[in-house]
């Protein structure tokens, strides 16, 4: 229980931007899948619920993880590095779709707050894996 507990606790630290050294979230990473705890970061959305809301809502600007309005700010892993306010995380994802920036419309209002974290889950997941 405590295992579980201390891993919740780095991944929720990790979420926000705490400072955690890497040291201590691989040792808690590693104990936890010796235990068989799952360890999920805080916003952990679903990726797939977020995919189809993704491609009925973002695509038409976003398809293929790519920017028809600003072509350098597009969804790839890098780019959302460097121009994401917050960095590349589900937390500012969340915050830029719910609240838009520049040209992007803002969607909080019209999408569900769950319906944009999936969108944040499935952007991430798949800048990570990177885009088709």
């Amino acid at each position: 229980m405590k295992l579980a507990i201390v891993a919740t606790l780095v991944a929720s630290a990790s979420a926000f931007s705490i400072k955690v050294p890497a040291n201590v979230k691989a040792a808690v990473a590693g104990a936890a899948v010796t235990a068989g705890v799952a360890v999920a970061p805080a916003f952990a959305g679903d990726v797939g619920a977020g995919e189809q809301v993704f491609n009925a809502n973002c695509a038409a600007c976003h398809a293929g993880g790519q920017n028809v309005i600003m072509p350098e700010k597009t969804l790839e892993k890098a780019a959302l590095e460097q121009y994401l306010a917050g960095g590349r995380n589900e937390k500012a994802v969340i915050t830029q779709v719910t609240n838009g920036k520049n040209a992007m419309p803002a969607f909080g209002g019209r999408l569900s707050d769950e319906d944009i974290a999936n969108v944040a889950s499935y952007v991430i997941a798949t800048s990570e894996a990177g885009w088709d």
